[in-house]
Parts: C-alpha cells; structure tokens; sequence
C-alpha cells in the first residue's frame, strides 16, 4: 500500500501514515467472515431458543383448550 501511495506522489511519511490509519480503520471497523459465521451462530441459536419456547407454549394452549373443552 504505501508503495502505491510513494507512486501516487505521497511522500514516504504521508503514505506510511495513510497506510497506518487504514489498517488500523479495516482491523476495528470492518467485519471478517469468521466474525460474520460467528454471529450467525448465535442469531441461529436465539431464534432456535425462541421458537421452541413459542411452540412450548402453543401446545401447552392447545392442551388447555382440549382439557376446557371435555
């Protein structure tokens, strides 16, 4: 990058500056694929964890009304 930069017309210290302050912003800004494969495995997990609880509770309703009904 910062031999681009020197091509570009950067001198060595703008561009070794320039290069510093990107690598920096793509290490803390921008996601990896682990970090996205990651997050999906705990997005899949919770909406795993709520749909059982939803369907706990639509049969626990369901055997309430069988039982109402009789």
């Amino acid at each position: 990058m910062v031999k681009m930069m020197r091509f570009a017309g950067f001198s060595e210290e703008q561009a070794e500056v320039q290069a510093e302050a990107l690598t920096t912003l793509i290490n803390d800004q921008l996601a990896t694929k682990q970090d996205l494969r990651e997050m999906e495995e705990r997005l899949t997990y919770r909406l795993t964890l709520r749909l059982g609880s939803l369907t706990v509770a639509a049969v626990s309703l369901v055997a309430t009304m069988v039982k109402l009904m009789h």
